[in-house]
């Protein structure tokens, strides 16, 4: 007898855990009003480059990590969610130990005990590797939408160049000026020009230029 299998592999084309997991670093910190002391997560120190014992956490060592520029804003920060409380959150950048920039999510609010607050809680994700996989997809798609769009340009001239005789340039210039009296992009102007083409498949080819012309461009 023959049973499905609910835990065979995923179908060609699926998109599994594996493929779009990716993992964001988080620290967490803690710091009690009464003792001034910061405790930091493992991987908060590794966050910042360092391993357990390798220095004292402190709110200077913090901020010496955090882009110069971005300081006094996470400073005040900082300094709102000790007085006035949170949740409230600061998106900023530091450099590790080696130099390595990081991009961060700070999330804080306050420890209470009971109503009264005792001390801050933070959250420090670190971003960094979920930008750059963003920045590069966001990259590649627009890589591939130029390229798409300049074949979608060169097809509509050679459209042009066919069947209205002229040459490259010429082209060009009516796509690029039929866009500018129209408000319309380039690349829709050269689409609207290869659809209108496909309906004139069986037209007379051999007309005059102007009459040409104005089939091409009728009705985009």
């Amino acid at each position: 007898m023959t049973t499905t299998n609910e835990s065979a592999a995923p179908s060609a084309g699926a998109v599994t855990g594996i493929e779009y997991f990716l993992d964001c670093p988080t620290g967490t910190v803690e710091y009690f009003f009464a003792d001034n002391v910061f405790h930091w997560s493992d991987e908060l120190y590794r966050i910042h480059g360092y391993g357990r014992g390798d220095v004292v956490p402190t709110l200077d060592l913090g901020l010496s990590h955090i882009e110069p520029e971005e300081r006094d804003a996470v400073h005040a920060f900082w300094t709102k969610v000790t007085t006035s409380g949170g949740p409230s959150s600061v998106y900023s950048s530091l450099r590790d130990l080696n130099g390595r920039k990081r991009k961060i999510l700070i999330s804080a609010d306050l420890i209470l005990d009971g109503t009264e607050p005792v001390g801050v809680w933070a959250l420090v994700v670190d971003l960094t590797q979920s930008i750059h996989a963003d920045t590069h997809r966001i990259a590649n798609e627009a890589v591939a939408a130029s390229a798409l769009s300049r074949a979608v340009i060169e097809q509509a001239k050679g459209i042009l160049m066919g069947r209205a005789g002229l040459n490259a340039t010429e082209a060009f210039d009516r796509i690029s000026s039929y866009s500018q009296r129209t408000n319309r992009k380039v690349v829709v102007i050269s689409q609207g020009i290869i659809d209108r083409a496909l309906q004139l498949t069986h037209q007379d080819r051999h007309q005059p230029l102007d009459q040409a012309l104005i089939d091409l461009f009728r009705a985009l």
